[in-house]
């Protein structure tokens, strides 16, 4: 196993487990990826119809606020679960609604109520 990969596990009674701080890296990629996303959406994305610049608008919105909730993902009772959970929310809800707007065809929409399972999902699993 890679150094890298080994510094984010650790021994928890036997078992190799995921450091939680991993999510502070998840987060920053996902911050800046979100951030160069909207940029485009707001200066260079000029769609055909303008309807879906709402779209890319809507993945914006929903990747950011997500993307600051992941940041506290070390902090949780269950870290990997929270950020799994808002990760894979971001992945299926945000890029398919990037999707749907680059393209302009809302074939690829998809997995976006999976996605928005995968928030409710982590943000449920704060109450435990």
């Amino acid at each position: 196993m890679g150094n890298c990969v080994r510094s984010n596990l650790r021994d928890l009674g036997g078992r190799r487990s995921m450091d939680p701080r991993i999510w502070h890296k998840v987060a920053a990629v996902s911050g800046m990826a979100a951030l160069g996303l909207g940029t485009y959406g707001a200066h260079v994305f000029k769609p055909e119809n303008p309807s879906y610049k709402q779209v890319w608008q809507t993945a914006s919105l929903y990747h950011l606020v997500h993307t600051a909730a992941l940041v506290s993902a070390p902090s949780t009772k269950y870290p990997n679960i929270f950020g799994g959970l808002l990760t894979a929310g971001i992945v299926a809800f945000s890029g398919t609604c990037y999707m749907v707007a680059l393209r302009e065809d809302r074939k690829f929409s998809t997995l976006a109520p999976f996605g928005g399972f995968a928030f409710i999902a982590a943000w449920t699993t704060l109450l435990f």
